[in-house]
């Protein structure tokens, strides 16, 4: 009998005290029914006047969905489990948590919903580990000078666009994206496995450079301009110059092969690039540009092959002169139609007293990106206007090279030579960034159409940058300056708010820089959104770093606390909409008294104010959040 009791005994200790591993944490429970062939039956003897088998089981799915939501409620009521909403999970049913829960509290949870005597079998929803996945960051060589891929903060690198976070969601998505640009190298080894054929638009042999006009190689033989052929005939209005190997670079931030110990790292680790090209010397006809946009979606164009592998995303990187003509409308149009979303360039040099944007960045139903610099400022070059939808950033000279993008390259200044990797700036190059991480956001969301991409990408941007010291872009202001909403889009690309909106709620915290020890600081996350036709329902506040500190209103959308001592703290906010779909974002904030000026050198003392008056500003706007970032070829 003693040996009975030793043994459940032994069984009702936690996993760690009985020297097994602890499981990891839930998000929820899957339940099973015990009347499950009842509930079939249900659903199979629903024979109402649908126009088809198929219409007929997903009406009667989603009346047995909605039903077994409210008896998922109510057995949770029924069982003292704490429900934060319910949904499916296949053929079963899911109980999701408020909080994700392990140790005792989820084996409570859990032999509650056993004793139910409705239920037949209940299990926790755990994430399920991916398979020959590398952890941490990606190995590329190169990743360290990817600046605008990481995540923001509030000292140098205001316009990250935080995807590190995005890729713990998501990091690669089998999405179609078009390239409608000029060509690839498809010899890059960086590009090898994410191209798919494309084609060649190119109709005049002169601007093609490759002896041809329109075929199925997409590859880029180089578009430089000579000496000779400058300023002459089609080439009136082109200065000398080299190639540019422009679609290549651009193809590379989309999709470049990542975590193969080599090169660069590209937006989304499991596209397809479709290479269209519609450019070479001196840039691309609108006839051919506008093929190319029907061509990359999947549109009939005469003279063509169909497209097999129409795009959900095409980025254009081409600027202009004119408005935007009804052709160019029309052409977009059906292409929107068509469920391809078309990502534009702002433009670059806006010319002086002139901030209207040109084709095809003041078309409707576009996606027009701004660019700004990695200190979040609009980047001198980039146009701005009302059309923008969201600024990303594009690349700088100042600190050159390193606040310039990388991507592939090749080297050849002529005709390709050596494959390579390049440094660029400019508004052709912001714009990639927010079709890579469209297609993120397509694949944890099929469904969604392309105004549904620009609102929820509008939605989770980041607030733009201020700084004191510049003026705000306006018409009279045209180069470095601080963005509006009204000059520079929504805000700053941020891709991990942008990927939880694809299905489900952004958790939105106001940033906090540097305040004193002892100071009582506010976590605001107000500003967290739902999707449309959802609402937030609960937040909850945790405290992930720092020195243990007592929190007020965790359980509120404003909380509150006080830094005792010195330290970097960091608090994680979990919101749930509706419908039981999470999100969740940090903030740090740093306690630190500002250090003392430094005597003599000039250098320290400057480096000191500096310090000093972002240490000011900081704790003096306590809500203001930085972020920004952008590109260029338009």
């Amino acid at each position: 009998m003693l040996g009975l009791v030793v043994l459940l005994c032994t069984a009702a200790l936690p996993a760690a005290a009985r020297g097994l591993p602890e499981p990891p944490a839930a998000a929820g429970l899957i339940i099973g029914f015990k009347d499950v062939d009842e509930e079939r039956a249900a659903r199979e003897a629903d024979r109402g006047p649908w126009a088809s088998e198929k219409e007929r089981a997903r009406k009667s799915w989603d009346r047995s969905a909605r039903r077994d939501r409210e008896r998922v409620a109510r057995l949770a009521k029924e069982s003292g489990v704490a429900l934060a909403g319910a949904g499916e999970a296949g053929n079963a049913h899911l109980l999701r948590f408020d909080r994700p829960l392990k140790g005792q509290a989820l084996d409570r949870a859990l032999r509650r919903l056993r004793l139910h005597p409705e239920v037949a079998w209940v299990e926790p929803n755990v994430l399920v580990p991916r398979q020959q996945l590398a952890p941490g960051a990606p190995d590329d060589t190169l990743f360290g000078l990817q600046w605008h891929l990481l995540a923001p903060d509030n000292v140098g690198n205001f316009s990250g666009m935080n995807m590190p976070a995005a890729w713990s969601i998501r990091n690669g998505s089998p999405v179609v994206v078009a390239v409608v640009d000029s060509g690839v190298r498809f010899d890059h080894p960086d590009l090898a496995g994410r191209l798919l054929p494309g084609y060649d638009l190119v109709s005049e042999i002169d601007i093609a450079n490759d002896g041809n006009g329109r075929d199925a190689d997409a590859s880029d033989p180089g578009d430089w301009v000579s000496a000779g052929e400058a300023g002459q005939g089609m080439f009136q209005f082109c200065n000398a110059s080299p190639s540019l190997w422009h679609g290549t670079f651009i193809a590379g931030q989309i999709a470049a092969a990542s975590n193969n110990g080599a090169g660069v790292v590209g937006l989304n680790w499991g596209a397809s690039v479709l290479p269209v090209r519609v450019s070479g010397k001196c840039g691309a006809l609108v006839s051919d540009l506008l093929d190319g946009l029907r061509w990359a979606a999947g549109l009939p164009v005469a003279g063509l092959p169909a497209n097999t592998t129409p795009a959900r995303v095409i980025n254009l990187s081409f600027g202009g002169d004119a408005p935007c003509s009804q052709a160019y409308q029309d052409t977009i149009n059906e292409v929107t139609d068509a469920g391809a979303l078309v990502v534009v360039a702002a433009g670059n040099n806006l010319p002086q007293g002139n901030p209207v944007l040109t084709r095809p960045a003041d078309c409707q139903r576009v996606m027009a990106v701004a660019a700004v610099r990695r200190d979040g400022a609009k980047a001198d070059y980039s146009n701005f206007g009302p059309q923008v939808a969201l600024s990303a950033p594009g690349g700088s000279t100042d600190s050159s090279p390193n606040n310039f993008l990388v991507s592939t390259d090749n080297s050849g200044s002529t005709v390709p030579t050596v494959n390579s990797y390049g440094y660029k700036q400019g508004t052709s190059f912001s714009a990639p960034q927010a079709a890579g991480v469209a297609s993120l956001m397509l694949g944890i969301n099929p469904a969604l159409s392309p105004a549904q991409l620009i609102d929820r990408m509008k939605t989770g941007a980041r607030a733009h940058s201020f700084d004191a010291g510049r003026s705000q872009c306006s018409s009279t202001q045209h180069g470095v300056c601080n963005c509006t909403t009204s000059t520079c889009g929504a805000g700053l690309l941020d891709a991990e708010r942008a990927m939880q909106l694809a299905a489900g709620p952004a958790a939105v915290i106001v940033p906090l820089g540097r305040v004193e020890p002892g100071s009582v600081i506010a976590l605001d996350g107000r500003p967290s959104v739902a999707i449309t036709g959802s609402t937030i329902v609960s937040h909850q506040w945790q405290q992930t770093q720092g020195a243990p500190v007592a929190l007020t209103g965790a359980s509120s959308s404003l909380a509150g606390t006080t830094l005792v001592t010195e330290g970097t703290y960091v608090f994680r906010l979990t919101v749930v909409d509706d419908v039981g779909r999470t999100g969740a974002d940090t903030v740090q904030v740093v306690a630190a008294l500002p250090p003392p000026p430094a005597g003599g050198g000039g250098s320290s003392s400057l480096l000191w104010g500096l310090s000093l008056w972002a240490w000011v500003l900081a704790a003096a706007a306590s809500q203001r959040r930085a972020l920004g970032r952008w590109s260029r070829r338009a």
